[in-house]
Protein backbone atom coordinates (compact mmCIF):
# COMPACT_ATOMS: atom_id res chain seq x y z
CA UNK A 1 0.00 0.00 0.00
CA UNK A 2 1.13 3.39 -1.15
CA UNK A 3 2.06 6.08 1.75
CA UNK A 4 -0.77 8.65 2.33
CA UNK A 5 0.30 11.71 0.85
CA UNK A 6 0.37 15.32 2.79
CA UNK A 7 -0.07 18.00 0.93
CA UNK A 8 0.68 21.27 3.18
CA UNK A 9 0.44 23.91 0.97
CA UNK A 10 -2.00 27.32 1.48
CA UNK A 11 -1.92 30.62 0.62
CA UNK A 12 -1.91 34.22 2.43
CA UNK A 13 -3.13 37.40 -0.05
CA UNK A 14 -2.89 34.81 -3.09
CA UNK A 15 0.76 34.19 -2.16
CA UNK A 16 1.61 30.45 -2.49
CA UNK A 17 3.28 28.79 0.58
CA UNK A 18 4.83 25.24 0.48
CA UNK A 19 4.19 25.27 5.04
CA UNK A 20 1.00 26.99 7.25
CA UNK A 21 4.22 27.55 9.67
CA UNK A 22 6.53 30.49 10.16
CA UNK A 23 8.19 32.64 12.91
CA UNK A 24 5.63 34.95 14.84
CA UNK A 25 7.82 38.41 14.26
CA UNK A 26 9.96 39.01 17.45
CA UNK A 27 11.26 35.29 17.38
CA UNK A 28 14.47 34.78 15.22
CA UNK A 29 14.11 37.27 12.77
CA UNK A 30 16.19 40.69 14.25
CA UNK A 31 19.46 39.43 12.28
CA UNK A 32 19.85 38.28 8.87
CA UNK A 33 21.40 35.13 10.25
CA UNK A 34 17.98 34.88 12.40
CA UNK A 35 15.67 35.17 9.12
CA UNK A 36 18.29 33.22 7.33
CA UNK A 37 17.55 30.31 9.29
CA UNK A 38 13.91 30.36 9.47
CA UNK A 39 14.05 30.36 5.54
CA UNK A 40 16.43 27.96 4.92
CA UNK A 41 14.10 25.40 6.95
CA UNK A 42 12.41 23.21 4.99
CA UNK A 43 9.21 23.38 6.97
CA UNK A 44 8.35 26.89 6.78
CA UNK A 45 6.71 28.93 4.23
CA UNK A 46 7.59 32.34 4.92
CA UNK A 47 9.70 34.36 7.19
CA UNK A 48 8.59 38.06 8.96
CA UNK A 49 10.66 40.20 10.11
CA UNK A 50 11.32 41.94 13.73
CA UNK A 51 8.48 44.71 13.99
CA UNK A 52 10.37 47.80 12.97
CA UNK A 53 11.13 51.14 13.36
CA UNK A 54 12.57 53.61 10.55
CA UNK A 55 15.64 53.68 12.56
CA UNK A 56 17.39 51.39 14.99
CA UNK A 57 16.41 50.62 18.66
CA UNK A 58 17.95 48.87 21.27
CA UNK A 59 14.27 48.75 22.85
CA UNK A 60 13.36 48.59 26.98
CA UNK A 61 16.44 47.52 29.56
CA UNK A 62 17.04 44.04 30.37
CA UNK A 63 15.62 41.15 31.48
CA UNK A 64 13.08 42.04 29.18
CA UNK A 65 12.40 38.19 28.38
CA UNK A 66 11.36 35.41 30.90
CA UNK A 67 10.00 31.48 30.03
CA UNK A 68 7.49 30.23 32.71
CA UNK A 69 5.30 26.99 32.71
CA UNK A 70 6.35 24.03 31.32
CA UNK A 71 9.75 24.84 29.94
CA UNK A 72 10.00 21.44 27.96
CA UNK A 73 6.88 22.18 25.97
CA UNK A 74 8.43 25.94 25.02
CA UNK A 75 6.13 26.95 28.22
CA UNK A 76 4.79 29.94 28.42
CA UNK A 77 6.58 33.51 28.29
CA UNK A 78 6.16 37.17 29.20
CA UNK A 79 8.46 39.93 27.50
CA UNK A 80 8.44 43.62 27.49
CA UNK A 81 11.08 43.98 24.45
CA UNK A 82 10.54 47.71 23.82
CA UNK A 83 10.59 46.44 20.17
CA UNK A 84 14.60 46.62 19.57
CA UNK A 85 15.29 46.17 15.93
CA UNK A 86 17.64 47.44 13.22
CA UNK A 87 15.89 49.76 11.66
CA UNK A 88 13.73 49.45 7.98
CA UNK A 89 16.63 49.89 5.69
CA UNK A 90 18.30 46.90 7.32
CA UNK A 91 15.17 44.57 7.09
CA UNK A 92 14.55 45.65 3.10
CA UNK A 93 18.04 45.02 2.31
CA UNK A 94 17.81 41.47 3.87
CA UNK A 95 15.24 40.78 1.26
CA UNK A 96 17.36 40.69 -1.14
CA UNK A 97 19.07 38.07 -0.06
CA UNK A 98 16.10 35.96 1.06
CA UNK A 99 13.26 36.65 -0.57
CA UNK A 100 14.34 34.80 -3.13
CA UNK A 101 14.00 31.34 -1.53
CA UNK A 102 10.38 32.07 0.14
CA UNK A 103 7.71 34.78 0.21
CA UNK A 104 9.56 37.52 2.90
CA UNK A 105 7.01 39.81 4.84
CA UNK A 106 8.41 42.51 6.65
CA UNK A 107 6.38 43.79 9.68
CA UNK A 108 6.11 47.60 10.27
CA UNK A 109 5.90 49.27 14.14
CA UNK A 110 6.19 52.72 13.56
CA UNK A 111 5.93 54.71 16.68
CA UNK A 112 3.06 57.47 14.73
CA UNK A 113 1.01 57.42 12.05
CA UNK A 114 3.63 59.15 10.46
CA UNK A 115 6.47 57.31 11.09
CA UNK A 116 4.63 54.01 9.29
CA UNK A 117 3.31 56.71 6.55
CA UNK A 118 6.99 57.04 5.78
CA UNK A 119 8.26 53.98 5.85
CA UNK A 120 5.32 52.49 3.97
CA UNK A 121 6.41 55.45 1.39
CA UNK A 122 9.76 54.49 1.23
CA UNK A 123 8.27 50.36 0.26
CA UNK A 124 5.73 51.51 -1.83
CA UNK A 125 8.36 54.50 -4.09
CA UNK A 126 11.82 53.86 -3.08
CA UNK A 127 13.48 52.66 -6.38
CA UNK A 128 15.98 50.03 -4.11
CA UNK A 129 12.89 48.88 -2.07
CA UNK A 130 11.07 48.60 -5.60
CA UNK A 131 13.67 46.12 -6.92
CA UNK A 132 13.40 43.70 -3.61
CA UNK A 133 11.47 40.27 -3.51
CA UNK A 134 9.25 42.15 -0.63
CA UNK A 135 5.84 39.54 -0.29
CA UNK A 136 4.48 42.08 1.55
CA UNK A 137 3.34 44.19 4.78
CA UNK A 138 2.20 43.57 8.31
CA UNK A 139 1.01 46.48 10.04
CA UNK A 140 1.92 46.29 13.58
CA UNK A 141 -1.20 47.77 15.43
CA UNK A 142 -1.00 45.92 19.06
CA UNK A 143 2.33 46.72 20.39
CA UNK A 144 1.99 46.39 24.33
CA UNK A 145 5.37 46.60 25.23
CA UNK A 146 6.23 50.62 24.39
CA UNK A 147 5.85 52.44 27.78
CA UNK A 148 3.54 55.79 27.13
CA UNK A 149 2.08 53.67 23.79
CA UNK A 150 -1.49 53.02 23.87
CA UNK A 151 -2.14 49.89 21.99
CA UNK A 152 -3.90 51.62 18.77
CA UNK A 153 -6.12 47.75 18.26
CA UNK A 154 -7.97 49.35 21.37
CA UNK A 155 -8.80 52.64 19.65
CA UNK A 156 -11.27 51.71 17.02
CA UNK A 157 -11.25 55.31 15.75
CA UNK A 158 -7.66 55.42 15.75
CA UNK A 159 -7.41 51.99 14.04
CA UNK A 160 -9.62 53.50 11.28
CA UNK A 161 -7.68 56.73 10.99
CA UNK A 162 -4.34 54.23 10.63
CA UNK A 163 -6.24 52.28 8.29
CA UNK A 164 -7.52 55.20 6.17
CA UNK A 165 -4.14 56.80 5.65
CA UNK A 166 -2.43 53.44 5.14
CA UNK A 167 -4.25 52.35 2.58
CA UNK A 168 -3.88 56.37 0.91
CA UNK A 169 -0.62 55.48 0.78
CA UNK A 170 0.11 51.69 0.30
CA UNK A 171 -0.92 50.61 -3.31
CA UNK A 172 2.03 48.31 -4.34
CA UNK A 173 2.49 45.64 -2.19
CA UNK A 174 -0.21 43.39 -0.17
CA UNK A 175 -0.52 44.40 3.31
CA UNK A 176 -2.05 43.31 6.66
CA UNK A 177 -2.33 44.18 9.97
CA UNK A 178 -1.54 42.10 13.39
CA UNK A 179 -4.09 42.49 15.97
CA UNK A 180 -4.32 42.57 19.78
CA UNK A 181 -6.13 40.30 21.24
CA UNK A 182 -10.18 41.09 22.17
CA UNK A 183 -12.05 39.31 24.67
CA UNK A 184 -15.83 40.61 24.09
CA UNK A 185 -18.37 39.87 21.16
CA UNK A 186 -18.75 43.54 20.79
CA UNK A 187 -14.97 44.28 20.35
CA UNK A 188 -14.64 42.11 17.70
CA UNK A 189 -17.90 43.42 15.74
CA UNK A 190 -16.46 47.02 16.45
CA UNK A 191 -13.21 45.72 14.98
CA UNK A 192 -14.76 44.07 12.47
CA UNK A 193 -16.58 47.53 11.50
CA UNK A 194 -12.87 49.01 10.90
CA UNK A 195 -11.30 46.28 9.52
CA UNK A 196 -14.29 46.10 5.87
CA UNK A 197 -14.30 49.34 5.32
CA UNK A 198 -11.05 48.67 3.55
CA UNK A 199 -11.28 46.07 1.02
CA UNK A 200 -7.35 46.69 0.00
CA UNK A 201 -6.94 44.70 3.47
CA UNK A 202 -5.34 41.18 2.72
CA UNK A 203 -4.88 39.66 6.11
CA UNK A 204 -5.08 39.91 9.41
CA UNK A 205 -2.97 38.08 12.02
CA UNK A 206 -4.25 36.67 15.48
CA UNK A 207 -2.83 37.50 18.01
CA UNK A 208 -0.44 39.90 19.52
CA UNK A 209 0.96 38.45 23.08
CA UNK A 210 -1.71 39.55 25.82
CA UNK A 211 -0.50 42.94 27.14
CA UNK A 212 0.30 43.89 30.84
CA UNK A 213 0.58 40.56 32.43
CA UNK A 214 2.97 39.90 36.01
CA UNK A 215 5.20 37.24 36.20
CA UNK A 216 6.46 36.68 39.76
CA UNK A 217 9.71 34.58 41.25
CA UNK A 218 8.62 33.33 44.31
CA UNK A 219 11.82 32.75 45.70
CA UNK A 220 13.61 35.85 44.86
CA UNK A 221 9.82 37.73 45.94
CA UNK A 222 10.21 39.89 42.48
CA UNK A 223 8.99 40.44 39.08
CA UNK A 224 10.89 38.22 36.51
CA UNK A 225 11.13 41.30 33.87
CA UNK A 226 12.64 44.42 34.25
CA UNK A 227 10.43 47.26 32.39
CA UNK A 228 7.30 48.15 33.25
CA UNK A 229 7.52 47.38 36.96
CA UNK A 230 7.44 43.70 36.00
CA UNK A 231 4.43 44.11 33.34
CA UNK A 232 4.83 42.46 29.96
CA UNK A 233 3.10 40.89 27.42
CA UNK A 234 2.18 37.10 27.57
CA UNK A 235 2.85 34.48 24.94
CA UNK A 236 3.11 30.55 24.72
CA UNK A 237 0.37 28.01 25.86
CA UNK A 238 -1.33 30.51 27.94
CA UNK A 239 -2.70 32.44 24.85
CA UNK A 240 -3.65 29.65 23.30
CA UNK A 241 -7.54 29.52 23.81
CA UNK A 242 -7.49 33.12 23.62
CA UNK A 243 -5.76 33.24 20.32
CA UNK A 244 -8.09 30.54 19.12
CA UNK A 245 -11.07 32.57 19.66
CA UNK A 246 -9.74 35.35 18.09
CA UNK A 247 -8.95 33.83 14.39
CA UNK A 248 -12.43 31.82 14.88
CA UNK A 249 -14.23 35.09 15.71
CA UNK A 250 -12.58 36.80 12.64
CA UNK A 251 -13.00 34.24 10.45
CA UNK A 252 -16.62 34.05 10.51
CA UNK A 253 -16.88 37.81 10.52
CA UNK A 254 -14.07 38.83 7.71
CA UNK A 255 -14.52 38.33 3.66
CA UNK A 256 -12.85 35.46 1.99
CA UNK A 257 -10.96 37.90 0.35
CA UNK A 258 -9.24 38.20 4.31
CA UNK A 259 -7.16 35.67 5.29
CA UNK A 260 -6.56 35.10 8.95
CA UNK A 261 -3.08 34.15 10.48
CA UNK A 262 -3.13 32.42 13.85
CA UNK A 263 -0.77 33.08 16.25
CA UNK A 264 -0.78 32.01 20.02
CA UNK A 265 -0.24 29.18 21.98
CA UNK A 266 1.53 26.74 19.52
CA UNK A 267 3.58 24.28 21.40
CA UNK A 268 2.78 20.97 18.79
CA UNK A 269 1.19 19.61 15.80
CA UNK A 270 -1.80 19.83 17.32
CA UNK A 271 -2.12 23.49 18.13
CA UNK A 272 -1.52 24.03 14.45
CA UNK A 273 -3.85 21.80 13.63
CA UNK A 274 -6.25 23.46 15.99
CA UNK A 275 -5.79 26.90 14.63
CA UNK A 276 -6.12 25.61 11.21
CA UNK A 277 -9.57 24.16 11.77
CA UNK A 278 -10.68 27.41 13.30
CA UNK A 279 -10.07 29.10 9.78
CA UNK A 280 -6.60 30.36 9.82
CA UNK A 281 -4.61 30.55 6.60
CA UNK A 282 -1.33 29.84 8.22
CA UNK A 283 -0.13 30.06 11.74
CA UNK A 284 3.04 32.02 13.25
CA UNK A 285 4.63 30.26 15.86
CA UNK A 286 6.87 32.45 18.65
CA UNK A 287 7.37 30.96 22.30
CA UNK A 288 8.10 27.79 20.95
CA UNK A 289 10.41 28.62 18.52
CA UNK A 290 12.55 30.91 21.15
CA UNK A 291 12.86 27.74 23.34
CA UNK A 292 13.51 24.61 20.95
CA UNK A 293 15.33 27.01 17.66
CA UNK A 294 14.29 26.52 13.78
CA UNK A 295 14.47 22.11 14.43
CA UNK A 296 11.19 23.35 16.42
CA UNK A 297 9.85 23.88 12.82
CA UNK A 298 10.89 20.32 11.66
CA UNK A 299 8.91 18.83 15.46
CA UNK A 300 5.74 21.01 14.42
CA UNK A 301 5.50 19.25 11.37
CA UNK A 302 6.28 15.96 12.20
CA UNK A 303 3.03 16.33 14.42
CA UNK A 304 0.71 18.17 12.23
CA UNK A 305 1.68 15.58 9.66
CA UNK A 306 1.11 12.78 11.95
CA UNK A 307 -2.76 13.97 12.68
CA UNK A 308 -3.67 14.94 9.27
CA UNK A 309 -2.60 11.10 8.66
CA UNK A 310 -4.52 9.84 11.83
CA UNK A 311 -7.79 11.71 10.82
CA UNK A 312 -7.70 10.92 7.08
CA UNK A 313 -6.78 14.30 5.65
CA UNK A 314 -5.08 14.53 2.61
CA UNK A 315 -4.65 18.49 2.31
CA UNK A 316 -5.50 21.40 4.51
CA UNK A 317 -8.49 22.60 2.88
CA UNK A 318 -10.28 19.26 3.81
CA UNK A 319 -10.62 20.73 7.78
CA UNK A 320 -9.83 24.35 7.16
CA UNK A 321 -12.54 26.04 9.29
CA UNK A 322 -15.10 23.16 9.66
CA UNK A 323 -14.82 23.66 13.38
CA UNK A 324 -18.02 22.42 14.76
CA UNK A 325 -19.84 23.50 18.06
CA UNK A 326 -20.77 20.35 20.49
CA UNK A 327 -24.16 19.11 20.62
CA UNK A 328 -25.95 20.23 24.29
CA UNK A 329 -26.17 17.09 26.17
CA UNK A 330 -29.44 15.10 26.54
CA UNK A 331 -28.70 14.17 29.75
Amino acid sequence: MESQSIDLTTSVADIKLSSPIWNASGVMCTTIDDLGAVVSSPYTGAVVTKSCTLLPRQGNPKPRYAAFGFSGAGGSSINSMGLPNNGLSYYVDCARELGRHKPYFISLAGLSIEENLQMLSTLEHDELAQEMPIAGIELNLSCPNLPGKPQTCYDFSAMDETLRQTFEMCNRLPLGVKLSPYFDPIHFDMAYEVLKAYPKLRWVTCINSIGNGLVIDPIREQTVIHPKNGLGGLGGQVVKATALSNVWNFRKRLPDSIDVIGCGGVTNGLDVFEHLLCGASAVEIGTFIRANGVKGFQTIIGELTRAMKIKHYTSLDEFRGKLKTVMPSQK
